[in-house]
């Protein structure tokens, strides 16, 4: 194939709906393009970047706009087009979510097997804490070139695009100063901005060389720099709150956090359910389960377990729980875990998804085993990239809504 580096043949093309991963879809002679850089409606004079051997479709990058989009805007960012981390920094804020609820949208209908009029008037809402899409991530990876110099993955590509300042990371890592700063033993540099305390910097990150603290579900969240944390300063709270409201945990209910990190949800849930409740949280990270345990040791109710959730699932020896909370990574939980899921018989399922694809694949297994989606909500926390954010909640069908 043709690498994002080479240059490809010019396509006039134009742009239709939006797909999944940031790019719209053309057509050329009959053949899909995915075209990165460009809005529906617009007629573009495209480049092609990869051309793959199974001839199924082409990917390109919009080079000249004939016909913009009214949403199109000049991109805050003088390495935008070029640095991959934000794909829509042309894109006016609000035209953002639009597009971001279609893909939403889509994803559950191709996938999900949902009637496509069901949740047209999903909306994704947005978070606090960025400033008109721009300063707000707190948790950075930083590349260093030959050079010493830090810099930015370009799209698709192992190219290092340097850079002096990125203006989504946040206030914190922006006060740093690191890309005028030499790493020439480095290969890459965590950058951490944590909600309480002093924003850090490590070359080649390993566990146990910083700690961090959050707030966030009314509780003091102390654990490893490397762990797992949303990157968004709304995130945590937005998160918990969704899943809290969708799932309505009763006082003595017994509710799984799968998937649980440092224990955000499994800490979230441990009020409503009381002393009489309980939660088993499973986690295959040793690192953010010692964050777990160093976070939630005055909850009694919370039980942690290091292992793999879907061997978790197959060994626990439960019949049944109450609620269930996952928040896989990006691929999903897929079959072995949804069936041991439902297995459980709980009453409501919450599941929290970074990747509307993997949602839609999963809710897919979770109807052909009787359940359905009762609920979804999506949310903005990865402003100017395609990235999105939901909550559903999948009840048994007998007695969903």
């Amino acid at each position: 194939m043709t690498s994002p580096e080479n240059d490809g043949p010019l396509l006039r093309l134009d742009i239709g709906n939006v797909a999944h991963g940031g790019f719209c879809v053309a057509r050329h002679d009959g053949q899909v393009v995915f075209v990165r850089g460009a809005l529906p409606g617009e007629v573009v004079m495209a480049q092609v970047t990869e051309a793959p051997a199974h001839g199924r479709f082409l990917r390109a990058d919009a080079v000249e706009v004939i016909t913009p989009s009214p949403h199109r805007v000049a991109p805050p960012c003088r390495y935008a087009g070029d640095c991959g981390g934000c794909d829509w920094q042309f894109v006016a804020v609000s035209e953002q979510r639009r597009l971001k609820a279609a893909v939403v949208r889509e994803q559950l209908t191709r996938l999900g097997g949902e009637p496509a009029e069901r949740w047209a008037g999903l909306e994704v809402e947005a978070v606090p804490g960025d400033v008109d899409g721009l300063a707000w991530r707190t948790r950075m990876r930083f590349a260093v070139d030959d050079r010493g110099r830090l810099g930015l993955r370009a799209a698709r590509s192992h190219r290092i695009v340097e850079i002096d300042q990125c203006l989504i990371a946040s206030a914190g890592i922006d006060g740093l100063g690191l890309t005028r700063q030499e790493w020439v033993d480095a290969s890459e540099v965590l950058a951490v901005s944590p909600s309480e305390g002093h924003p850090i910097a490590l070359p080649d990150p390993r566990p146990g060389e910083a700690r961090v603290r959050e707030i966030a579900a009314g509780r003091t969240w102390t654990f490893d720099a490397t762990a797992f944390w949303q990157v968004h300063p709304g995130a945590a709270d937005t998160l918990s709150h969704a899943v809290l409201d969708l799932l309505a945990p009763r006082p003595g209910e017994h509710a799984i956090d799968l998937y649980a990190g440092v224990g955000l949800f499994a800490g979230a849930l441990a009020e409503p359910l009381g002393p009489g409740g309980r939660i088993d949280a499973v986690e295959s990270d040793t690192t953010a389960v010692a964050g777990a345990r160093r976070s939630l040791h005055d909850v009694p109710t919370v039980h942690l377990h290091e292992a793999r959730v879907d061997q978790w699932l197959r060994q626990t020896g439960l019949r049944r729980c109450d609620l269930v909370v996952l928040d896989p990574p990006r691929v999903g939980a897929k079959k072995d875990v949804m069936q041991g899921i439902v297995k459980l018989r709980p009453r409501a399922i919450a599941y929290v998804a970074c990747d509307p694809a993997a949602l839609g694949r999963d809710i897919a297994i979770a109807k052909s085993l009787g359940w359905e989606l009762s609920a979804i909500r999506a949310f903005d926390l990865f402003p100017m990239t395609h990235h999105v954010e939901c909550v559903a909640l999948l009840t048994p069908a007998s007695v969903g809504s």
